[in-house]
């Protein structure tokens, strides 16, 4: 006995389920310069936010671990350190909440594309009721996008975007880079709390010593709740990619229709192929189309 996502699988496939007179023109296609942004007031409040907790990160290490410190050294490498770490986390968030995460042309299921396709006898399309599209395997439909997405993973608030086939890269690297961050800064704060147990506590910040552990104690909490969220979400989207098995699809427990690759491989259609240093640069965009040459199935 089929389950009833696999029932609803089959409903897609029949033919007669197209309807494409039911279907309006599809809407004209933005210039491709145009940067892609959902207009999701929740999902931009959280983009908001975590950008203000990374900017009090900064505010807290800067001003009160790294300024007052007596080595210089020390207060110079920490700070170019965190900095720059933080630097690659907002510019990961901004890549991961501002890149076309796979969307499937809207409204593209038209009698005329459908003839355009040329499709054999019997083969098979899918098409989504929601924004009438035509989409392949593995896209699924996002509810807050409104848009169907391919490889979708998930809709993450945080970087108000949908998690897919052309940002998941950038998605990962957010991750990873806030869990160093908050780890590095739970590091410093704890260093900051011995060393000024063994001194002057109005000596150790340009604060008063309640304001100083106040702010300490809020950013200790701030690192820890994030290094666990993040540390756990990192590790989700690695076994997921390793995995070629994305978070709806787990979830779905869906029929695994497409080729079995390399963990290895399934990295580099990700990050582009091949591995080099732009695996760790949010700014380096991964060639997808380079990867596929070396697929292979296992």
């Amino acid at each position: 006995m089929k389950s009833p996502a696999h029932r609803n699988r089959d409903i897609e496939r029949q033919a007669g389920y197209l309807k494409p007179e039911h279907c309006a023109p599809p809407p004209p296609r933005s210039s491709s310069g145009t940067m892609w942004f959902i207009r999701d007031s929740c999902g931009i409040v959280c983009g908001i936010i975590t950008w203000l907790l990374v900017f009090y990160a900064e505010f807290v290490v800067v001003f009160v671990l790294l300024l007052p410190a007596k080595n210089v050294a020390y207060s110079f490498f920490n700070g170019l350190l965190f900095n720059g770490l933080a630097f690659l986390a907002l510019a990961s968030h901004a890549r991961a909440m501002c890149t076309d995460p796979g969307a499937v042309p809207k409204g593209n299921a038209t009698k005329e594309f459908i003839e355009s396709l040329q499709l054999k006898p019997g083969q098979v399309v899918y098409k989504c009721p929601k924004c009438c599209s035509i989409k392949p395997d593995r896209a699924h439909h996002c509810s807050v996008c409104k848009r169907c997405i391919k490889k979708m993973d998930h809709h993450c608030p945080w970087v108000n975007n949908c998690v897919g086939e052309n940002n998941q890269k950038y998605f990962v690297l957010f991750t990873m880079y806030i869990a160093l961050i908050s780890l590095h800064a739970l590091i410093m704060a704890a260093f900051h709390f011995v060393f000024c147990f063994d001194e002057d506590w109005a000596k150790c910040s340009n604060f008063s010593p309640p304001a100083t552990v106040i702010l300490l104690i809020l950013l200790c909490f701030e690192g820890l709740l994030f290094l666990i969220f993040t540390a756990v979400m990192f590790g989700t989207q690695v076994h997921s990619i390793c995995s070629d098995e994305t978070g709806i699809e787990q979830l779905k427990k869906e029929e695994r229709r497409w080729a079995k690759r390399s963990k290895w491989m399934n990295m580099k259609v990700v990050f582009g192929h091949p591995f080099s240093i732009a695996w760790l640069s949010p700014f380096a965009t991964p060639d997808h189309g380079k990867a596929d040459v070396y697929q292979y199935i296992v």
